[in-house]
């Protein structure tokens, strides 16, 4: 069974996707089943990928390791999102060349922070 905002990315393809809603069922691309994407949230290699969160002036600022990700086309975090105790979520797409540091206008309350390293796969702040 699948659980809301759990991500999944297909090895053929490399098609990723989201669960909004959850089911029994099991999700399925390019004839095999996806593989899941387990968060993580301890850095153990050179790269740093644990998002860090500090609120500036009214807004979350979120950057990619305390040491800045890489952006290079190899390897480049592929987006940043900000997940509100209130269930909301507002995620901002990065492309190769962009700094890996975004902000997030908001007077909600944080709960978690996550981003997505097109090598690496998923990391979260907790």
């Amino acid at each position: 069974m699948t659980k809301l905002k759990e991500i999944y990315k297909c090895q053929i393809c490399g098609n990723i996707v989201e669960v909004l809603h959850t089911g029994q069922g099991e999700l399925v691309c390019c004839g095999q089943p996806m593989d899941f994407n387990e968060q993580k949230n301890k850095d153990v290699g050179k790269e740093k990928h644990v998002p860090v969160l500090v609120e500036e002036g009214g807004k979350t600022v979120v950057k990619v390791g305390e040491e800045l990700h890489p952006m290079k086309k190899e390897h480049f975090i592929e987006w940043i999102e900000v997940i509100y105790k209130s269930g909301k979520t507002c995620r901002i797409f990065l492309k190769p060349g962009d700094e890996p540091k975004v902000e997030f206008a908001s007077s909600y309350e944080v709960a978690k922070v996550r981003e997505y390293c097109n090598i690496h796969g998923l990391w979260a702040n907790n």
